[in-house]
Parts: structure tokens; sequence; C-alpha cells
């Protein structure tokens, strides 16, 4: 991917910056020119919170070409708090199982290089465990 795409993403990657429905309120993610839920223009910026609970979940171990070095890994789809699903990669697991219904929060990680050592390092959301000592 171009640098330039990575540059239009990147408030979506590094802080879940989606759309809201100016006229049903419907919470967009990611933003889209037209409204699914009513069908109308929904160009108004939404900042979610990042929080979310783990809705399904699964282990990669034969990932694609460029994501061998981090196999295995778990990739969720998260529901966030106020309804759009993403799909991430969980990080930060150590020994703690997933569960559905786990709750999660957006943290920003590597996710690959392109190249090289000198390569673009791409970076973007995935979701971590909130353990039960954080502050929800």
């Amino acid at each position: 991917m171009e640098i330039s795409r990575h540059w239009r993403l990147r408030k979506q990657r590094y802080s879940l910056v989606g759309e809201e429905c100016p006229h049903c309120k419907a919470k967009l993610f990611p933003p889209r020119d037209v409204c699914p839920e009513c069908g109308h223009e929904a160009k108004t910026l939404y900042n979610f919170s990042g929080r979310g609970k783990v809705y399904s979940y699964t282990t990669v171990y034969e990932p694609p070409a460029g994501y061998e070095e981090n196999a295995p890994y778990t990739v969720a789809l998260v529901k966030l708090d106020e309804g759009p699903m993403v799909t991430a990669q969980l990080t930060d697991l150590g020994d703690q199982p997933v569960e559905i219904g786990t709750p999660v929060e957006m943290v920003t990680r590597r996710l690959r290089q392109d190249g090289d050592e000198r390569g673009l390092i791409i970076y973007g959301y995935k979701f971590r465990p909130i353990l039960a000592s954080q502050p929800a």
C-alpha cells in the first residue's frame, strides 16, 4: 500500500474516528459516504471511545504473506460500546484466556514493516483486554 493511502487512513487507524449520521444518529465505522441505516449522507466525524467487548474470535496459525513473524495470533470481532463491529488483532494477552464478552480497549501497535529495516513501519489499532484493576 502506498504512503499516501496510509496518510489518508490515519484517523481511522490511530484513533478510531468514524462518522455519525446526522439524520438517524447511527455510528459508522469505517466512515462511509452514505448511512447504511437510513440511506442519507453521513459526513459528521465521530470519535469512538475505543472500548468494547469480544463478539467472536479465532487464532491464526497460517497467516497471509507479510505477517508470518506474528503467528500464531488472535483476531477478534469487537463490538464497540457505540455499536459498530470492528475486526482487529488482540494483543497483550499474556496468560489471560480470551472469551466471548471479554471487555477490550483499543491500543495503537505496530502492524508490520514494508521492505527491509529502513522500510515504512505501519501502525494501526489492535485491542487488548481491560484488566480488572483498570478503571472502566
